[in-house]
């Protein structure tokens, strides 16, 4: 936002829209040097998504003074349930693959330390393209600051002006 002008004086949603788009930008970069460069990187952010994508297990995960307890509260009479917890987990059962796919997921010390590595090069790989879009985008400083000037700074002057007259007129009682 500095890079812009944007860091001070300026609503909250003029800086999210600029920074999300950049921050999109840079990640889709990150995204495409992981893939072709990070292969153990790229291998375990697959298996992190198969692992949200997989069944729902209500009853995994809680702490032991649940153990053993019914994951959805007894039913009240007359009042239809949308749906159960229980009932998600019977949908699709964990099969023995996966299971078995779970298992395998354990990476060795070196591989350990290789991940670590290539999350420290996908981070400089980030900052790296983060200063890019600043520089890039700091030759379109005034025509940003234009844009405010013409279309958010009436917007922010006719708000001060409501609120200003709401201010200033007391409320009738009848």
């Amino acid at each position: 936002m500095a890079a812009v002008g944007l860091d001070r004086d300026v609503p909250h949603a003029v800086q999210h829209g600029l920074s999300t788009r950049i921050k999109s930008i840079v990640d889709d970069i990150v995204d495409e040097y992981t893939e072709r460069n990070l292969p153990l990187l790229q291998r375990e952010l697959q298996r992190a998504e198969e692992r949200r994508s997989r069944q729902y297990r209500p009853d995994r995960g809680l702490d032991p003074e649940y153990d053993g307890l019914p994951v959805d509260p007894d039913p009240v009479p007359g009042e239809p349930y949308l749906f159960t917890l229980a009932g998600f987990a019977e949908d699709a059962p964990l099969d023995d693959a996966s299971a078995s796919a779970a298992a395998e997921e354990e990476l060795s010390e070196e591989e350990k330390q290789a991940l670590r590595t290539e999350i420290r090069l996908a981070d400089e790989c980030a900052i790296h393209a983060g200063k890019l879009a600043c520089i890039a985008i700091e030759d379109h400083r005034e025509r940003i600051q234009e844009a405010i000037a013409r279309y958010v700074e009436p917007q922010i002057e006719a708000l001060l002006a409501d609120l200003s007259m709401q201010l200033d007129s007391p409320p009738s009682r009848w």
